[in-house]
């Protein structure tokens, strides 16, 4: 079970910018699709995922705006900015390269 943390470490800054670019979301909104997009694979703690927003807010990836919801409380909602965007882009054509030298050491060979 430990590789899957060490796997999510690395991965969860793709993981929320793929996130908050499909839509502008507050954090227990982030925790609850992640759970919900990865089939209850993923489980975010406000321990993991606020400081990886507020990291992402700090490097200009994303930024932070407090808005009124529908019952009137005031959430924080996250917004993809064009650098994050960027950088968004980037992350996931270094996945996919990563994943397919994975797969092929990983895959049998065919004789």
């Amino acid at each position: 079970m430990g590789y899957e943390r060490e796997l999510l470490k690395g991965s969860t800054d793709s993981l929320l910018l793929s996130l908050i670019e499909n839509k502008p979301m507050y954090g227990y909104q982030l925790i609850k699709e992640m759970e919900h997009r990865s089939g209850g694979y993923f489980h975010f703690g406000e321990g993991t995922l606020y400081p990886a927003l507020h990291r992402l807010e700090k490097e200009g990836l994303i930024q932070g705006k407090w808005e009124h919801s529908l019952g009137g409380q005031e959430r924080r909602y996250y917004y993809l900015t064009q650098k994050g965007h960027q950088v968004l882009v980037e992350k996931a054509a270094e996945w996919q390269r990563f994943a397919a030298a994975v797969n092929m050491i990983i895959e049998p060979i065919s004789p």
